[in-house]
C-alpha cells in the first residue's frame, strides 16, 4: 500500500472533477459558511429498504458503512448485494477457498451494521457487463423492491466497480426510477476518480462501527488500508460538511434539484 501513497494525496484533486452531465448541489449558505452537511430529510415514520451494491466483500462497508449503520440504527432495512465473492484477491488461494473466506468476512461484517449479505454470482476480476447481466441485476433489484440503492460510481480503475456502477445505474433507468440512486465513492484518488459530491453523511457517531465492519475483512490489510486511505477520506469529507467525519455521495436523478438523502 505504501507505493500508492502520492496517487492518494492526489484525491482532493480529483474530487474536484465532475461529468458535465452532473450539477453541484449548493453547499454553502447565505454567511460564506463552507459545506454544511446534509439535513434529516422525515420520512412520515416509513420505515425503508437501502440496498448497497458492490463489487466485492467490502466495499460496501469501505465505501459507506457509517451510513449504512446509520440506517440500520435508525430502523431501516438494509441489504449488502455482493456481485462477487472476492475470489481472485489472493493468487496463493484458490477460487472456493478465497470465496470462502471473502464471504465470511462479508457475513461477519454485516452483522455489525446489522445488514443482510447477498451474491450476485459473478466471478472477482472477471466481471460481465452486458444485456444478460442488466436483465439479471434489474430483476435482482426489483425483488428487493429497494427505496434507495447505493452503487459504486463507475468512473473508476477497478472494472469490476464498473461494473457494478453501470449495473445499478441500468436498473434505475429500467425500473422507472422508482428509487432513489446514489453513487459512492471507494478509494478515492487510486480507484474512484471524478467524484465531486452532491451529498453529506455525518457519520461521526458510526465512524467506530464502520471501522469494525471494515477489519472484519481481515483478509483486505485492513489496519494499513483504513489508516492510510479510508480514514484521511473520512477526515477530508468531514471537513468538507463541517463534521469530524463524513461520507460523501453523489445523487443521481434527472433535473437541477438535489435533495438531502431520504431518511436521515
Amino acid at each position: 500500500m505504501e507505493k500508492n501513497k502520492p496517487a492518494r494525496r492526489d484525491f482532493i484533486k480529483l474530487s474536484a472533477l465532475t461529468l458535465g452531465s452532473l450539477t453541484l448541489a449548493p453547499l454553502v449558505n447565505a454567511d460564506a459558511k463552507p459545506f454544511k452537511p446534509l439535513k434529516k430529510v422525515n420520512t412520515g415514520g416509513k420505515k425503508l429498504h437501502i440496498v448497497c451494491l458492490g463489487a466485492h466483500p467490502g466495499d460496501p462497508e469501505f465505501g459507506c458503512g457509517g451510513t449504512m449503520a446509520k440506517y440500520s440504527g435508525a430502523g431501516h432495512s438494509v441489504t449488502f448485494l455482493y456481485l462477487t465473492r472476492g475470489e481472485a484477491s489472493d493468487p496463493n488461494k484458490t477460487h472456493a477457498g478465497m470465496a470462502a473466506l471473502r464471504t465470511k468476512e462479508a457475513e461477519t461484517a454485516c452483522k455489525i451494521v446489522n445488514a443482510t449479505p447477498q451474491f450476485a454470482g459473478q466471478i472477482d476480476g472477471d466481471s460481465i457487463l452486458n444485456k444478460e447481466w442488466n436483465d439479471k441485476a434489474t430483476k435482482m433489484l426489483a425483488a428487493l423492491t429497494p427505496d434507495i440503492v447505493f452503487t459504486q460510481w463507475p468512473v473508476d480503475a477497478h472494472r469490476d466497480h464498473q461494473v457494478t456502477g453501470l449495473l445499478g445505474l441500468t436498473a434505475w433507468v429500467r425500473s422507472g426510477r422508482k428509487f432513489d440512486l446514489y453513487f459512492y465513492e471507494v478509494n478515492t484518488g487510486v480507484e474512484t476518480m471524478a467524484f465531486t459530491p452532491t451529498d453529506y453523511v455525518d457519520i461521526t457517531a458510526e465512524q467506530e462501527k464502520k471501522k469494525q465492519a471494515m477489519f472484519a475483512h481481515q483478509t483486505q490489510d485492513p489496519v494499513n488500508t483504513y489508516n492510510n486511505y479510508f480514514k484521511p477520506l473520512e477526515e477530508f469529507r468531514g471537513l468538507e460538511a463541517g463534521v469530524k467525519a463524513a461520507e460523501a455521495f453523489i445523487h443521481f436523478k434527472a433535473g437541477d434539484k438535489r435533495a438531502g438523502i431520504i431518511g436521515l
